[in-house]
């Protein structure tokens, strides 16, 4: 069965034949030049026939081709030739120059690179992608960003240049002053320099598309304003002939009329200038508001530590954070962030890891516990040993993952992405359709106008850019919303799957509970001299040496509680039924009720201990010199946050299904704690697909909640797989979406998230049909003789910058969301 699994992140699955498996790796080339989905569509198809191209997707938002490909058959500088050889331009992100190997998959390239082209600010942290010896991208322009100022000088000169062209049109005559024999040669001379500076990239991306045999919306553009221009340049150089072919236009602004003898025939150099200008000012907004849906990227560069103090040569240095290698020991005081992640080697403090996990509360950590970088040293000093530094480090991890998420499709995609391949063909044959009709259909004074305006109106009004913005900037905002909350949707396939899951499969162990028994009841023996403590000391003291985890739970409960232990004589581990140990001089047993029966030892409690028993606890029986000392019961508790995150998934609509290894009798004492509808138990690993393939034969859209490890083959067969852990887990890539925070909480505020998402992109595909549907018809004058309204070029323009500008606010809106 297809599912989101099988699109697996980062290039590393492989197309297999019967020989042998080739490697496939992955490339992230930003584009330069791509101005609407008409052209990720056309360099997507480009890249996907090439010779050793396993699949190809080109985000417009993001404006960054991924293409996945065998080694040995092409290559990065390969595909950016063919990318160049349809008139855009693909930018090869350096290598990295690293000590430590890039991960698996991806090519060995800088992740910086494709930041900076797409406005990210790279050199926020992200130069240390490569590790020690890694590139400094401090550098680097910022693409993006420079991009947007450009657009903005544009817009503003070219306002300046138009506004008194506008002025000129609008008074009608009326002006004294703009009667005047040389008033066109005047607009002339304004409007030139707002169409060939201001408006410059529209016509050399139409004359690329027209050598490449291709059009896109710049081809649309640089039509309707050329023909304004072209039209209103040849009727100030030759006004006595255009006065003779139709060239007033009712109802439509323009300059006309006669003076000093001279005949003026109406010019529309107005409609050529205010057009540049308002489609100039829709991409500035568009590029301002695109670069915000990257924001969560560029939030968690910024959070990267710029430095790091390392003892080297029996002395402490601050040295950049690049030149941290894996060994080195790090000092990192109150209040300062960790540098790298590490194993704490010696003090305690709490760590704020919410940037990672989304969960604000600080992590006691002392010697042995892990850190990661970027998270917040808060009350005490710590000593670590790095061990992992630059792309390999969880922060690095989580970018890149986010990174290929905004960058992934989602198949609701399809159909916006099948209509922009056809669009700027479309649109320019109902364009000179619509000349000719009005040309016959006109009166003969003002046939040219009318054809003229109507024709214009509709190759401006009609905008792909809308359609290829609808889904990729939803995504982007979406994923970023999720990364915010430690929640990684590693693509817009699983996103997309994620509001259709019907049923949803909880593992118990680590998931429902917290995956380690702990201890929940101490119960002394009725008439004995030991009270609670004193009967967990003893049977602490005499387990430690134990490597049963039971008995690791019953050290940790004693430890916790600040026991002082005392070291067993004559430690004997009594295979499937406890231990046997002197402690303190007293003959201690610790095991099942056939250990104390052995011993020749009555118990009072059998009665009690079955009970713990129906409830899913294991209980252990201690002796002490021969008699009955009391009952310990270990469990693996169930998570405080379980039975609401269980709860709201009902809510949501969703079948839960737990499923387990532990019998029957424990998973259903579980179950009813929680409030699951349907328990597996005694299900092998290797059985557990099988029961995601059970629901899925049923008619249900299953969702897998596991480990990523012991559960990987019902994450794979599951229609999403949901990898709940810490996140340093590299196996947790074999999940679709990663929780970062071990809260089962997060798994209905992915499905949320999910559900939110998808109705913003189905609002933006809406939306974005809906405009061109309406407005191409109004455009071509369909209203004009029932109602006398046609639609002035001018209009058209601020209609098509808004509808993109529209779309992209719209998805916005997510990064507010609150994934409930």
């Amino acid at each position: 069965m297809t599912n989101a699994h099988e699109h697996q992140h980062g290039g590393e699955a492989a197309p297999t034949d019967t020989t042998a498996t080739k490697p496939i790796e992955r490339a992230d080339l930003p584009i330069e030049g791509m101005t609407c989905a008409s052209c990720a569509n056309r360099i997507e198809k480009r890249l996907t026939k090439q010779p050793g191209v396993a699949s190809a997707s080109v985000n417009f938002a993001t404006k960054v081709a991924t293409v996945k490909y065998d080694p040995a058959a092409t290559g990065p500088e390969t595909l950016a030739k063919a990318v160049e050889d349809i008139g855009y331009k693909a930018i090869v992100p350096p290598v990295r120059l690293s000590a430590v190997n890039p991960p698996h998959g991806h090519a060995g390239h800088d992740h910086a690179a494709m930041l900076a082209a797409q406005g990210a600010e790279a050199h926020a942290g992200h130069a240390m992608i490569g590790g020690a010896g890694g590139e400094d991208h401090s550098a680097h322009m910022n693409v993006g960003e420079a991009e947007t100022r450009r657009l903005l000088t544009k817009t503003v000169v070219g306002a300046v240049l138009s506004l008194p062209v506008l002025v000129i049109t609008m008074s009608h005559g009326k002006i004294e002053a703009f009667n005047v024999s040389w008033i066109n040669w005047l607009q002339l001379a304004l409007t030139t320099p707002v169409m060939f500076w201001c408006g410059w990239q529209f016509f050399r991306s139409a004359w690329k598309g027209l050598r490449h045999f291709s059009a896109n919306m710049d081809t649309l553009v640089a039509m309707g304003t050329g023909a304004a221009y072209l039209y209103s340049l040849a009727a100030t150089t030759w006004p006595g002939f255009f006065a003779g072919v139709g060239g007033a236009a009712a109802n439509v602004p323009h300059t006309e009329g006669a003076m000093g003898g001279m005949t003026m025939v109406p010019v529309y150099y107005e409609a050529a200038a205010v057009i540049i200008v308002l489609i100039l000012l829709g991409k500035y907004f568009e590029a301002r508001a695109t670069g915000r849906t990257s924001v969560a990227i560029k939030r968690l560069i910024g959070m990267q530590a710029r430095t790091a103090r390392v003892m080297r040569n029996g002395s402490e240095q601050d040295v950049p954070i690049e030149s941290v290698v894996v060994g080195d020991r790090v000092l990192v005081r109150p209040g300062e962030k960790i540098p790298v992640d590490g194993n704490v080697e010696s003090g305690q403090s709490a760590v704020d890891e919410s940037m990672l996990t989304g969960e604000s509360v600080p992590v006691e950590k002392a010697a042995g516990d892990s850190v990661f970088g970027a998270t917040m040293n808060t009350t005490g000093a710590l000593r670590l040993v790095a061990t992992k530094v630059g792309a390999n480090s969880a922060l690095q991890q989580i970018v890149r993952l986010v990174q290929e998420a905004q960058g992934s499709k989602a198949p609701i995609a399809r159909l916006a992405d099948k209509i922009s391949g056809v669009f700027v063909p479309i649109v320019i044959a109902i364009a000179l359709v619509t000349f000719v009709v009005w040309w016959f259909a006109s009166p003969a004074e003002s046939r040219l106008s009318m054809a003229l305006i109507t024709a214009v109106s509709v190759l401006i009004i009609a905008c792909p850019c809308a359609l290829g913005l609808a889904t990729p900037t939803a995504i982007m905002v979406g994923t970023g919303r999720g990364a915010e909350k430690g929640i990684l949707i590693k693509g817009g396939e699983a996103l997309e799957t994620a509001h259709k899951l019907t049923a949803i499969v909880l593992d118990k162990t680590g998931t429902i509970t917290h995956g380690k028994p702990a201890v929940t009841d101490i119960i002394p023996a009725p008439g004995g001299t030991l009270d609670e403590r004193e009967l967990l000391r003893l049977a602490a003291s005499a387990e430690q040496h134990s490597e049963h985890p039971l008995a690791a739970a019953i050290v940790r409960e004693a430890t916790a509680r600040g026991l002082s232990l005392a070291e067993p004589i004559g430690f004997q581990a009594v295979v499937g039924h406890g231990v046997e140990a002197t402690v303190d001089g007293r003959a201690v047993l610790v095991g099942k009720a056939a250990l104390l029966a052995q011993g020749g030892i009555r118990s009072t409690l059998a009665e009690k201990a079955a009970g713990l028993a129906a409830m899913g606890r294991t209980p252990m029986f201690v002796a002490v010199d021969g008699r009955e000392a009391g009952v310990i019961a270990v469990a693996d508790t169930v998570r405080p946050e379980s039975k609401d995150a269980i709860a709201t998934m009902h809510a949501l609509g969703l079948r839960v299904v737990m499923m387990t290894g532990d019998n029957q009798r424990t998973a259903e004492a579980v179950a009813s704690q929680v409030g699951v509808d349907v328990v597996f138990a005694d299900v092998l690993p290797k059985d557990k697909a099988d029961k995601v393939k059970a629901l899925q034969a049923e008619g249900h859209v299953v969702g897998m909640v596991g480990d990523g490890i012991n559960d990987a083959p019902a994450l794979a067969q599951a229609d999403v797989g949901l990898a709940v852990g810490t996140g340093t887990d590299v196996a947790m890539e074999s999940a679709d979406i990663t929780l970062m925070r071990g809260d089962l909480r997060a798994v209905p505020q992915a499905i949320a998230l999910s559900h939110a998402t998808m109705r913003t992109i189905k609002q933006n595909l809406f939306w974005a049909f809906i405009y061109n549907v309406v407005g191409i018809p109004i455009a071509t004058g369909a209203l004009f003789p029932f109602t006398g309204w046609l639609l002035a070029p001018i209009i058209a323009s601020a209609a098509m910058a808004f509808s993109s500008v529209s779309v992209v606010l719209n998805s916005l809106r997510l990064a507010r969301s609150r994934p409930t």
